[in-house]
C-alpha cells in the first residue's frame, strides 16, 4: 500500500505523533513555532499506512536565493516505526517535491551510524554532506540505568567534583522565565570567552515559551546571581542539552559538575531513555562532556536528497556561504559582548 501524507495542524496531536514514535525534542511544535518565527517556516506531516501512523516528520522551510528557490530540513528527524524508515523517506521525498520543490530534502536523523537505516541511505540515492547543523558525533547517556551505574561509568575526576561542587555554598533548581536575562547574562560571557556567536535574547525566550515543559532550564546560584546554567530539550524518549554557560566563579566552584549531574538525575526520574550531550569536538567542553561516560555516540551525520538539477551547484556553494555567516556572526557576537561588557553596572554608576 502507498503512504499517504497529511498535514499536521494540532499541536496537541503533533506532539502526542513525536512521543509515541520516540521522536526527538527537535521534532517537537514548539522547536518548530520557534524557528517559524525566526527566518524559517515550518511543515509538519503525519505518514501514514491506512489508518496507522508509521511516520512524522517536522520540515522546516528555509528561503534560499533564486535559483535554489528552498531548503526542506528535517532536524533529528524523521521518527518512524522500526523498519519502516525507507518507506517514510520516500514518501517525504516525494511530498517535499510537491509541495515546496526544495533544492535538497536535508536531514539528520537520530540512527546510530551504523544501524541498518542509516547504512541503507547512499543506496537510496542520498549524499552524506558535511554541510552540517547537529553534530553527529556525541555522547548519549543511557537513563534508564540506575544512578549508580551511571556515576560508575564516569572519570573518577567527574565523581569527586560532583561532591566537591555539590558541598560548595550554591543553590541548584530549576530557573524561573524570570530568571532566564540572568542565565542568558552569563551565556552571552560564555560566548564571548570561547568566541562564538549567539542569538538575541528573544528567540531564546521563544524557546522557552514554546516549548514550555519540554525546555527546562537548571542554573546554580551564588547568593541570588547565577553562576552557570544548563538549558535542556526533552522529548518524553530522549533529552537534549540546548545551551550552557558559567562564570569565572562557577568555574571556579566546579558548579558544571553538580549542575549537570542535577539535570542528568531530574530527566531521568522524568521518564526519558536517553540524554544527548549534543555533540563532541576537539574542544575544551567536549572533554568535560567526555567524562560522563567510558564511549562515544556517533550518529548518521547530514543527508541531502537532491530534488533539483541545480543540487551540485547548491551543494558546493552552501558549505562557503554557511562558513561565512558563521564568522560574521561570531565577530558580530564578539564586539557586541565587548560593547556590553563596557556599559557600567548600576553600582558602578552610583
Amino acid at each position: 500500500m502507498t503512504l499517504s501524507v497529511v498535514q499536521c495542524t494540532d499541536a496537541s496531536r503533533w506532539d502526542a505523533s513525536v512521543n509515541a514514535l520516540l521522536g526527538h525534542p527537535q521534532q517537537l511544535w514548539g522547536w518548530g513555532q520557534t524557528k517559524a518565527s525566526h527566518g524559517w517556516s515550518v511543515d509538519r506531516v503525519l505518514v501514514q499506512d491506512g489508518g496507522e501512523l508509521v511516520g512524522s516528520a517536522q520540515l522546516l522551510l528555509r528561503k534560499l536565493p533564486l535559483p535554489f528557490r528552498a531548503l526542506a530540513y528535517c532536524p533529528r528527524g524523521p521518527q518512524t516505526l522500526p523498519g519502516r524508515e525507507a518507506e517514510v523517506l520516500a514518501a517525504l521525498e516525494v511530498y517535499a517535491r510537491r509541495a515546496h520543490r526544495p533544492v535538497a530534502l536535508s536531514i539528520e536523523p537520530d540512527w546510530e551510524a551504523d544501524a541498518a537505516p542509516a547504512r541503507a541511505l547512499a543506496g537510496a540515492g542520498w549524499r552524506s554532506t558535511k554541510s552540517t547543523i547537529l553534530i553527529g558525533r556525541t555522547l548519549i547517556l543511557d537513563l534508564t540505568l540506575s544512578e549508580d551505574e551511571l556515576l560508575a561509568a564516569m572519570s573518577k575526576k567527574h565523581r569527586q567534583y560532583i561532591r566537591k561542587s555539590g558541598r560548595e555554598d550554591l543553590q541548584y533548581r530549576e530557573v524561573t522565565r524570570a530568571e532566564l536575562p540572568a542565565c542568558l547574562a552569563v551565556y552571552r560571557q560564555t560566548a564571548e570567552r570561547a568566541g562564538f556567536g549567539i542569538h538575541e535574547d528573544p528567540y531564546y525566550l521563544d524557546i522557552f515559551d514554546n516549548l514550555g515543559s519540554a525546555s527546562p532550564v537548571y542554573a546554580a546560584f551564588q547568593g541570588d546571581d547565577v553562576v552557570a546554567f544548563l538549558w535542556l530539550s526533552a522529548s518524553d524518549h530522549t533529552v537534549f542539552e540546548l545551551y550552557g554557560g558559567m562564570t569565572a566563579a562557577g568555574e571556579h566552584l566546579r558548579a558544571n559538575y553538580a549542575l549537570k549531574w542535577l539535570a542528568i538525575q531530574a530527566m531521568r526520574e522524568r521518564g526519558a531513555a536517553r540524554y544527548d550531550f549534543n555533540g563532541l569536538l576537539n574542544d575544551g567542553v567536549s572533554k568535560f562532556k567526555m567524562g560522563w561516560a567510558k564511549h562515544e555516540n556517533l550518529l548518521a551525520g547530514t543527508w541531502d536528497k537532491p530534488l533539483s538539477p541545480l543540487y551540485p551547484v547548491y551543494a558546493r556553494a552552501m558549505p562557503l556561504a554557511r562558513d561565512g555567516l558563521r564568522f560574521a556572526q561570531s565577530t558580530a557576537a564578539r564586539v557586541k559582548a565587548t560593547l556590553i561588557s563596557r556599559i557600567p553596572s548600576r553600582s558602578q554608576a552610583r
